[in-house]
């Protein structure tokens, strides 16, 4: 009989948990907000090609969205909602033009256009959080709509009159508070997380928390920098067939990145 004790079988190796790097939440200024768009406005000036495509691509989202609200007005928000959900990730090839140029680094339209590869899979869960926002808010919004409108969904120009009309102002509050509240909450959870992703590949999680953040430490700043982003989104569609989205869109999409480099702080 053998005098030596059974081998235990070997440990397997188990890898350390990358740690993310520490980071700090900076505490914003007023006039933070006006300082990103001053660097959005260099980065575009830039590489105007770049910035041009991109615009294109957010001028057209426009289009889509007025035909949807003239021919079905009650899928308007829904679709609204979409154009919120797929601007931030079109804006990334925006991102990696202005990340390139803060290292240094010569842009290409063509690193812009495939930035998103290497991190599809934090990219899919946010995009899977977001889609499931998007399609609670489209709910809602019809569910305020067939209360208001119990004879069936009204006509997009049925929809004016409602708003404009002082006998409705029950509906046009009922609609405003849903539609701000969802469009609140995925304004936070996009603010800064997609160029976090993209710059750190950090995990979708960690960018979405990161963002909320960022909006509950700067409440103020961050919604005068939403409502600034959507002044200027409103007014460059007020032009003839909404061409001002050629240029806002491209701006407001290298600002993004600069409101975020801006308010986390890599230790």
């Amino acid at each position: 009989m053998s005098q030596f004790p059974p081998e235990e079988p070997p440990t397997p190796y188990i890898p350390p948990p990358s740690e993310e790097p520490p980071k700090e939440i900076v505490t914003l200024t007023w006039s933070e907000p006006l300082r990103w768009l001053n660097l959005g406005w260099r980065d575009l000036l830039a590489y105007p090609g770049i910035g041009l495509f991109y615009g294109v691509a957010f001028w057209g989202m426009a289009l889509v969205l007025g035909m949807v609200f003239r021919s079905k007005p009650e899928f308007t928000m829904t679709m609204a909602s979409g154009c919120l959900l797929l601007g931030p990730f079109l804006a990334m090839g925006l991102y990696d033009v202005s990340r390139s140029r803060e290292l240094g680094l010569p842009a290409s339209f063509a690193a812009s256009a495939t930035c998103w590869r290497s991190h599809l899979r934090s990219m899919g869960m946010l995009v899977g959080v977001l889609i499931v926002l998007e399609l609670l808010w489209g709910r809602a919004s019809l569910v305020v709509i067939a209360v208001f409108f119990n004879t069936g969904m009204p006509s997009s120009v049925g929809v004016m009159q409602a708003v404009f009309n002082p006998e409705n102002i029950d509906f046009v509050v009922a609609y405003t508070l849903v539609g701000g509240a969802f469009a609140t909450l995925a304004y936070a959870i996009a603010a800064v997380s997609i160029p976090m992703i993209l710059d750190r590949d950090t995990d979708a999680i960690s960018a979405a928390i990161t963002s909320l953040s960022v909006v509950v430490n700067n409440t103020g700043v961050m919604l005068l920098w939403g409502a600034l982003v959507a002044a200027l989104t409103a007014l460059s569609m007020l032009l003839p067939w909404a061409f001002g989205l050629l240029l806002v869109g491209p701006l407001l999409g290298h600002a993004s990145w600069h409101a975020y480099r801006g308010s986390v702080r890599w230790l």
